[in-house]
């Protein structure tokens, strides 16, 4: 067992994130002031704080560690030591300087000059989004759960029944908000979950709610995240343009209709293709597609031929996941770390960015999470002037987020740099009965009576 004696700092967190690059997961045992690796080596190092170091502590005794293991075990990480949900922050903290990443954290070249790159952009659409309120609407139900997937969501093939009053639901939050709210939003983003689940009717009544309670104008950003293309269909799409949604996203995560099967996904190829068509027809300012690098069933060329396939559909948005551990998916952290005849993922997703980059898109928002092969990132490309505001909103300090919806998570940001998190219910029944005390919970958090229409 390894064991990681921490002297003159608290910061477990980080040295176990450290550590779980290496050796994969540990435990903390703040009684004896150690981390704890069953699976690592069976040694003991000490990680102290150094008072001399030009770094913060926390980043310092990370660092540390990372360079001793490494030294150890012989291996090196795409983002060397630097373990945080968004490296955007610390690439503009150095000057958007490349240089400064790479000497300082140990980050490889080409992730210290993604980081800087798509710092520069984050960091202006940032200001942007800071200016204004931001709407987000829940809807945590889908037509059934991807097995690599572990989000709060409501398998509809089992709760049919919930989905008209679910929607319901919704309204009544909204219709509580709307005589306090006097301010038009600079971004609205229906997101899931996969809100398409909801008929045709149900759609409708929700996104006129949206519009008739936050009345978005021609600067607003208004997004609906159609995501599974078997729960797409004209009249949905033809409602979504009708109350003035001008992006959606359409998410095929593989062009390969053998993984689309294995995952769990009631969809083809073909299916993607054709609800893409449709919403261009309809007249769709920007369209955003996701996919997954590391999916099992697949290798990094069948990846690689994901991107060509969908890059030819020319998108304006492409954003590339790096598959991850859910904690609640039913995919193991061993179907997920373990590439063996997967090929080189790592290759693959800086391929995959070369060749975007090469069609004209670049990187305008990125982050990270825990349990990805090598600590990979998941970065949305844009083309230039098609870049999603909310993405960035949802991830900033700056920017406040009025969330409608079960679970939904509001947030309020103050001029003097501090914020603030207002959780909805996250249970659906519970929702559905307490609807108007969420929006009510809201109206004393945002102060919205001291400014309503």
């Amino acid at each position: 067992m390894l064991k990681i004696i921490l002297q003159g700092h608290d910061n477990y967190y980080g040295i176990g994130d450290v550590v779980r690059l290496f050796y994969g997961p540990c435990r903390e045992d703040r009684e004896n002031g150690a981390v704890l690796c069953d699976l690592g080596p069976d040694m003991t190092l000490i990680s102290a704080a150094d008072a001399s170091n030009a770094l913060p502590v926390n980043r310092q005794v990370k660092r540390d560690l990372y360079e001793r293991l490494s030294e150890i075990t012989g291996v090196t990480v795409p983002w060397g030591c630097l373990t945080g949900i968004r490296p955007t922050v610390v690439a503009a903290e150095e000057g958007f300087d490349p240089r400064a990443l790479t000497e300082k954290y140990f980050v490889r070249a080409d992730k210290a000059k993604l980081a800087c790159e798509c710092a520069r952009l984050e960091t202006s659409i940032a200001a942007q989004a800071s200016q204004k309120l931001n709407v987000y609407a829940g809807v945590p139900f889908c037509p059934g759960r991807c097995s690599y997937c572990s989000f709060i969501a409501q398998d509809v093939t089992k709760h049919l029944d919930r989905l008209h009053d679910y929607a319901s639901a919704m309204i009544l939050e909204m219709n509580t908000l709307a005589p306090y709210l006097d301010e038009i939003p600079g971004t609205i983003y229906m997101g899931g979950g996969t809100p398409t689940v909801f008929d045709e009717n149900d759609m409708s009544r929700v996104l006129e709610a949206l519009r008739n309670t936050f009345r978005p104008d021609g600067d607003t950003e208004f997004t609906v995240e159609a995501g599974r293309p078997d729960t797409i269909t004209e009249g949905k799409l033809k409602a979504m343009r009708g109350n003035g949604v001008g992006r959606i996203c359409i998410n095929p995560q593989t062009m390969r209709d053998e993984t689309l099967r294995k995952i769990n996904r009631a969809h083809t190829a073909a299916d993607i293709v054709k609800a893409y068509e449709t919403a261009r027809k309809l007249g769709f300012e920007v369209i955003n597609m996701d996919l997954i690098a590391g999916l099992m069933y697949e290798t990094a060329d069948d990846f690689l031929e994901s991107v060509k396939t969908v890059a030819a559909l020319d998108p304006e948005n492409i954003t590339i996941h790096t598959l991850y551990k859910k904690r609640r998916a039913g995919m193991s952290r061993e179907d997920v770390l373990n590439a063996d005849g997967r090929g080189d993922v790592d290759k693959a997703v800086r391929e995959a960015y070369e060749f975007l980059t090469g069609r004209g898109y670049v990187p305008y928002y990125m982050y990270r999470q825990k349990d990805t092969e090598l600590g990979l990132e998941n970065t949305g490309f844009c083309k230039p002037g098609t870049h999603n505001v909310y993405n960035v909103a949802m991830m900033s300090y700056d920017s406040s987020v009025l969330s409608v919806g079960a679970g939904a998570m509001s947030k309020r940001a103050f001029a003097d740099g501090r914020y603030e998190r207002c959780p909805n219910v996250k249970d659906v029944s519970l929702y559905i009965e307490e609807a108007a005390k969420c929006a009510e919970k809201k109206i004393s958090f945002f102060d919205l009576r001291r400014s309503g229409r």
